[in-house]
């Protein structure tokens, strides 16, 4: 679970510095929505490296989905009788809801591709001009798209930021200097993340990028 977790924190990063691009104009974020297509080109066939990722993207959550399954049912089986009282588990919301918030992910995850890749649910749908379908998904008109698209953003990064220190653990770190080291990292880079995707609607929803 830690190293698919990884491996997907890794993919928003690089997810998030392409959309930064739409901050330097229509033909410049057109132009690298392009060169995706092309990247392995002429060794491989155009759109063959997006399809290649996208194979790569998905086995890595199927796995994270099915070792958070197992995982929960170790838990169960590890205590098939309830307490008779359970006290309040001390710990941040990130760690008491990483399920849930899988799970939005997850279906955010759905929706966005349906939206922003497919062009299914945008009301531009120009796979040409993926611009063109950023700054309509976002008008002001649509604030419901972007309040869900915020919701989802600040899930991931509570997600993050109990995952990446759960990682950390899994993955051998133990000493109380390197646990207070990661916590602090994985905060900032959980900050970074959500203010650098919630930076594209903002924009959008204030005229700024147009």
């Amino acid at each position: 679970m830690a190293v698919t977790g990884l491996l997907l924190v890794l993919y928003l990063f690089a997810h998030l510095a392409g959309n930064l691009k739409i901050f330097f104009g229509g033909p410049t974020f057109d132009h690298y929505a392009h060169w995706l297509r092309t990247i392995g080109t002429p060794l491989l066939p155009e759109n063959w490296y997006l399809w290649i990722q996208r194979g790569a993207l998905t086995a890595a959550v199927l796995a994270h989905v099915a070792a958070a399954t197992i995982l929960a049912r170790r838990a169960r089986r590890a205590r098939p009788v309830r307490y008779a009282h359970r006290p309040k588990v001390q710990g941040s919301y990130a760690a008491r809801t990483m399920r849930w918030g899988g799970v939005i992910i997850l279906l955010f995850v759905i929706f966005h591709i349906l939206d922003l890749t497919t062009g299914t649910l945008n009301p531009v749908g120009d796979r040409q001009h993926p611009y063109a379908d950023v700054v309509a998904d976002f008008a002001p008109d649509r604030w419901y798209v972007t309040l869900c698209y915020a919701l989802a953003i600040i899930a991931v990064g509570l997600h993050l930021r109990h995952g990446l220190y759960s990682a950390a653990r899994t993955l051998g770190q133990r000493t109380a200097r390197g646990e207070r080291l990661t916590k602090a990292a994985a905060l900032v880079l959980s900050v970074v993340l959500v203010a650098g995707y919630l930076s594209v609607p903002f924009a959008v929803l204030t005229g700024l990028v147009s």
